[in-house]
Parts: structure tokens; sequence; C-alpha cells
């Protein structure tokens, strides 16, 4: 399987994770996918936002089998150059029989792209853990969701939601913070499965992403104080904590069970 990956950030974005000795988020998400697939895919990553010819040589958009699209700093509504050629390539991609997972900044490019609107959250920032996200009966019956329990807890990080949505999309999981944690769509050919959160994280890039972070995490009072911030940063980063600690975080401290989605959407046969 041919899977292209299109990497949501500008090179500066990249770079910070780089500096601090972090993964991308397009190698984060490489290397899940790989983890995850139970047959052998080859994966291209292009980086739309750093360059205009972002096809390697040779390459077309109809050499891909499924599409993935990171996170990303980025606002949509900043109508930039480089989120402009995202929103032109989700279209071009729309015009061929594809299937798309998008996670977070991927859901907002699709969803725009498609006809539907982006916001800034009136609920403010989500950060670390999306919590108590229930599917509903749509997302019960989904294919993106076998085996995932009727709710759970992911990591996530967003200032922006979807406001509304393209033509006769289902909405598959909500909570406090936002109605369309999760959404699928068929446009054309494609078919088009998104999150607003993150599946493709894992503990210790998070907790890497709380260092990178934490000033901004403690004016938005995602948490209370430092010792409340070290504490979760620390179970992230060792894996392990009490054994109720441990249990309040075995949806995301499981890697298998937090990347599901992704699993579902690889192995899936429409």
């Amino acid at each position: 399987m041919n899977i292209l990956i299109v990497d949501g950030n500008e090179k500066e974005a990249s770079d910070r994770y780089i500096n601090m000795g972090m993964d991308t988020q397009f190698k984060v998400y490489e290397k899940i996918l790989k983890n995850n697939s139970k047959k052998k895919i080859n994966v291209t990553i292009i980086h739309p936002s750093v360059y205009d010819e972002y096809l390697p040589i040779g390459m077309n958009l109809d050499d891909f089998d499924a599409v993935a699209w990171t996170g990303s700093l980025l606002n949509i509504y900043d109508e930039t150059r480089s989120i402009i050629k995202q929103i032109e390539l989700a279209k071009e991609l729309f015009k061929r029989k594809n299937k798309i997972f998008g996670s977070c900044w991927g859901l907002q490019v699709l969803v725009t792209a498609a006809g539907g609107k982006v916001r800034k959250n009136p609920n403010g920032l989500e950060a670390i853990l999306a919590k108590n996200i229930k599917l509903n009966e749509e997302g019960k019956k989904h294919p993106m969701y076998i085996n995932k329990k009727n709710s759970f807890n992911a990591f996530c990080w967003h200032y922006d939601e979807a406001e509304s949505l393209p033509n006769d999309t289902k909405v598959l999981a909500s909570n406090e913070k936002s109605k369309f944690q999760s959404i699928s769509f068929n446009i054309n050919q494609s078919q088009i499965w998104a999150v607003q959160y993150h599946p493709e994280f894992n503990p210790q890039w998070m907790a890497g992403l709380m260092s990178q972070r934490k000033e901004i995490l403690l004016e938005n009072n995602i948490y209370k104080n430092s010792l409340d911030f070290e504490k979760e940063k620390k179970i992230f980063e060792n894996l392990r904590g009490s054994v109720e600690e441990e249990s309040n975080y075995e949806d995301v401290l499981d890697v298998k069970m937090h990347s599901l989605e992704l699993s579902n959407w690889l192995n899936f046969k429409d």
C-alpha cells in the first residue's frame, strides 16, 4: 500500500521539535502508521507549506492508495499562502478515489476544502488530553471505532474547531470542549475520516510537547500549577505511576488502544 503523508507544518514549526530532540509531527505519523499496518506500506511525505514543488520527481497524486494529514501550528482562517496551498491540495485529492485520514489540522483543512468552516473555539485551548470523548450512535457503528470504548480520552492540542461541516457529514463523537471531535464524509470518490484529536501521538512525545509549551499550558489553566503539570508529564515520560494513575490514563498509555482509529483506517476495506 502506498500512503501519502501531508505535513501540515511550516519548516519553523518542525524545526522546533527537532531542536528539542523530538520527532516532527510527520515522523510521528510515519512511525505509527508503519507500526499499525498489517501489511507492508510505502510512505511518501510531502511538505506543501515548505516547498512549491512538493511532490517527488516522477510521482503524482494518482500514485497513492491512502492519504494521512498531520496536525499543524497554523490557523486556517489566516488564509496565508501555505494554508491556501494545502486547501487546494485537498481539493485535488478529492477528485481522485482516496481514503483520507485527518488529525486536528488535517480535519480542519479537509472540512474547509469540502465547503465547511473553521473557527477559533469559543471554549478555548484544548490541550494534552481531550477528555470524555463520547461516541454517538453513528460513531458506535462506524468502522473507525471498531473495538474502541464508547467513552475515552485522547491526546490533543488545538485552539480551533469546525464550525460548520460539509454536506452529508456524519458526526461520530463529541465532548464538552467540541461537538465535532470526530467526523466522516464522502466527496466525489474520496472517503474522509477525521478527528480533532491526535491518535498518532504517544506518551513520550506528549511529554516533550509539554516541556516545550509549559508556559502556555499554565497560562491557559490546563494545569492549576507546576506541580500538577510535572506530575502528569512524569506519567507520560515514565509510562508508569500508581495503580490508580495507570487506570486513569489507560486510554493514552496503551498506544495500540490510543491509535486504534488509525489501525482501523489502515486496514479498512470499503
